[in-house]
């Protein structure tokens, strides 16, 4: 039987070999995951002509899953090291790649990264159009928006970010209702700045149906932009953000009746107090697809450890039904990020995820939280490193600062609560003070 994306098949009963690496990867029954896929709950990015990739699935009752936002700009156009960024992303185990490159060799890069990642690539168009064409974005026609949505397609991009929802509604909305920091969406901006310059409705809005046709012949998942998220705790959950998601919901039924796969794109910046609140707004008002989120960012007064602020965020909100973060790096408003910066990003979304699993009940989550304090149980340091979600951290700093008895670490020394619980359960002496070759007597005699 033929099928169209993944949903289509789905809703007709076929189990697709993307499900079935799904349901391996994530042990659970297939059949489960295949009606989840066609109530539009789950997304499985998979372009048809992304060939290496090794799918994932997105949402319900599935791992959290961690985006990493990398490319080129006119300032950094140089691909190399962009390049070097996606080999170590997908090494740390990130699930997807967006690339988020805005000028130069755009699409040399983009084919590199779908050629060479397992991982899902997203993009988003809007960013790649004003250097595609090479002209000032007033002068770009509606068409062409759609024309390089259907170029990222045909290179093989699983899923694209489109702000639909920022219509002329929207743009009323957020007039009358004045903000801290205005959009600070950069495709929201970009978009709000082109219908205000024309005139004009977003295109991708008004033709949302062009929009399906491309998205329905390559399988690409539609990733509804947030144009109206907060870039800031004073403008979360205000009016703007609200009438977009509404629009969201709206045009998420649109796209599953044409059995295009839709992931809701939320907010930025938010405090904790909301975070919940948020997650029961997006699934409700969008029909529980799949939720991804830029951290949330929980306090605006963290440049150089955003990553930290994001983290804290995406554990809540993972934890209170998000299915996807993006990541944040500690150079989030400040400049571009280095590799370093990616790994301390990658490393702390991904611990986000997992503390968000636990706390969700996914499958086998908490196993890998058992294995680790057996391990420090019984003071085995090479298991301990084996865990560990960065082995090479790990490692760095034991051997950068070595005890003198190897069953310790120089934080506790001998009075390691491990070491000694252990020795003392045992009958054993806990030999504080004295050197280990002295002769003592056991506690028992």
């Amino acid at each position: 039987m033929n099928y169209t994306t993944q949903m289509d098949a789905a809703k007709k009963g076929i189990i697709t070999k993307e499900m079935q690496i799904v349901s391996e990867k994530e042990n659970i029954d297939v059949n489960l995951l295949r009606d989840l896929v066609a109530n539009g709950k789950v997304a499985i990015p998979a372009n048809k002509n992304h060939k290496s990739l090794s799918a994932e699935g997105v949402g319900e009752g599935l791992r959290t899953k961690i985006n990493v936002n990398l490319g080129i700009s006119k300032d950094c156009p140089n691909i190399e090291p962009e390049i070097e960024k996606v080999k170590k992303a997908i090494d740390l185990k990130a699930e997807a790649i967006m690339d988020l490159s805005s000028f130069g060799k755009t699409e040399e890069f983009r084919k590199k990264v779908v050629e060479i990642s397992p991982a899902m690539i997203g993009t988003v168009p809007m960013y790649d159009a004003v250097g595609f064409y090479d002209r000032e974005l007033q002068d770009i026609t509606a068409q062409e928006f759609l024309d390089v949505v259907e170029k990222h397609a045909k290179d093989g991009v699983d899923f694209v970010t489109i702000h639909a929802g920022l219509t002329k509604v929207t743009c009323d909305t957020f007039k009358k209702n004045k903000r801290l920091t205005n959009i600070v969406s950069r495709g929201g901006s970009l978009l709000f700045a082109w219908m205000e310059l024309n005139n004009r409705e977003n295109p991708f809005y008004e033709y949302f149906d062009k929009l399906l046709d491309i998205c329905e012949e390559y399988d690409v998942t539609l990733s509804l932009g947030d144009a109206c998220r907060p870039g800031s705790i004073n403008d979360s959950t205000d009016a703007s953000q609200i009438e977009e998601l509404i629009i969201l919901g709206e045009l998420t039924k649109r796209a599953w009746e044409r059995n295009v796969q839709v992931i809701i794109e939320g907010p930025g910046h938010m405090p904790i107090n909301d975070i919940k609140a948020n997650m029961l707004l997006q699934k409700k008002l969008c029909h529980g697809a799949p939720f991804y989120v830029l951290g949330p960012i929980v306090t605006d007064i963290a440049p150089g450890y955003d990553h930290i602020t994001s983290a804290i965020g995406g554990a809540i909100a993972a934890s209170c039904g998000a299915d996807f973060l993006c990541y944040v790096t500690p150079a989030e408003h400040l400049r571009l990020p280095t590799l370093e910066d990616m790994k301390e990003g990658i490393m702390a979304t991904r611990i986000a995820a997992h503390s968000a699993d636990i706390a969700k009940g996914i499958k086998g989550a908490k196993d890998w939280d058992y294995q680790m304090s057996e391990a420090r149980k019984n003071l085995d340091w090479e298991k301990m490193f084996d865990l560990c979600i960065d082995e090479e951290k790990a490692r760095k700093f034991r051997k950068e600062s070595m005890p003198k008895h190897e069953d310790s670490c120089t934080m506790c020394g001998k009075m390691c609560s491990m070491r000694n619980m252990n020795k003392i359960l045992d009958g054993q002496d806990i030999n504080i003070l004295r050197d280990d070759n002295e002769n003592v007597t056991s506690c028992n005699q």
